[in-house]
């Protein structure tokens, strides 16, 4: 697949991996929507973390189905799944592995064995990993970004895809411990996942209240297909015009910059950087394959800001005084910056 890019979906092998990926992503979205209902915007946003190969950070209260949402994902993929409790006691080794001494019975011999943690996975489920310490949420930081694991000086490398899809419970309630911005930064998305509409919220009541067993999902793709699709995303050309947008969106979080608008001169103390423009470009490219589009538009980029940017965006006492949230502060921004 060493193409030029301007050529890349004109080949055989190329039209063939977009076909497989418009019945696979139309497919995810089927298997998903037999157990979840609504929220069809989270689960898009799921589907371009995985196509971006990045994280995810779903934020949401106590009984919104977070975790049954992402079960249901990884199920529907295929691909090995794990799930961490994340909880006040527990140790950076749990999530890593160890190593642990082991004697041969017939020489008497010890060793050194590396027991794999449940970080060795494709998908792995944080599960309220806000309830845990941040010594805990930090044996992540490696995982996330450089796909490794380090325990005692030797790498253990971690087979692609891998996913962290982490929820969390809004911080202000009771035994929760706020994410350091070194690891927020690791997640592609911060997804805010509400509660349902009226209508929706019957379906469930309707479905769930009258059998027993979850509807049974069915694996839609495989880890090397995941792959494939993830190098697809990447050839979806961008033209210079909206690359530029979307580097003056990001910029215009920042404080310091000579063109941030006054609201968040005023309510922002540090803006996004520059990995949140890689990730803004990378989830228009997704965004855009999904919608069955090969070149990004500005709206693209601009559907993905508040997602990427939200947990990039560390706002200040005056902001909390005016009750504006980074929400209300980001769509401020985009409105300056598109007129």
């Amino acid at each position: 697949m060493a193409t030029k890019k301007e050529d890349v979906f004109e080949t055989d092998e190329v039209r063939d991996l977009i076909g497989n990926f418009q019945k696979a992503t139309s497919a995810l979205r089927t298997e998903v929507g037999k157990v979840i209902i609504g929220q069809a915007d989270v689960v898009e946003h799921l589907l371009i973390t995985l196509l971006v190969g990045g994280h995810c950070l779903i934020t949401g209260m106590p009984g919104t189905a977070k975790t049954l949402l992402v079960q249901t994902l990884a199920d529907a993929l295929g691909l090995t799944f794990k799930r961490i409790q994340f909880t006040p006691d527990l140790m950076p080794t749990d999530v890593t592995g160890t190593d642990i001494i082991e004697e041969d019975s017939a020489t008497g011999h010890r060793s050194w064995t590396f027991v794999k943690g449940p970080v060795f996975t494709n998908v792995l489920l944080a599960d309220e990993i806000n309830r845990t310490p941040p010594k805990t949420q930090a044996a992540l930081l490696e995982a996330m970004q450089e796909r490794t694991v380090t325990v005692r000086g030797e790498n253990h490398v971690l087979e692609p895809p891998f996913f962290v899809l982490a929820t969390q419970n809004p911080i202000e309630l009771e035994g929760t411990y706020p994410l350091p911005e070194a690891q927020l930064d690791r997640f592609l998305f911060n997804v805010l996942l509400d509660y349902l509409s009226e209508d929706d919220e019957l379906a469930v009541i309707d479905r769930f209240t009258t059998r027993v067993d979850i509807p049974a999902v069915s694996p839609c793709t495989n880890a090397e297909e995941i792959v494939k699709f993830q190098w697809l995303v990447r050839q979806v050309p961008v033209a210079e015009s909206v690359n530029r947008y979307a580097v003056d969106l990001v910029r215009a979080t920042r404080p310091g910059d000579d063109n941030a608008p006054d609201v968040v001169k005023r309510y922002v103390n540090f803006g996004a950087s520059v990995r949140a423009t890689m990730f803004l470009n990378l989830a228009a490219k997704a965004s855009a394959l999904l919608a069955g589009r090969y070149h990004v538009t500005r709206e693209d980029v601009r559907n993905m800001a508040l997602p990427v940017l939200r947990h990039r965006v560390l706002c200040n006492y005056f902001a909390e005084s005016d009750k504006m949230t980074v929400d209300d502060v980001l769509l401020a921004m985009l409105e300056k910056v598109d007129g």
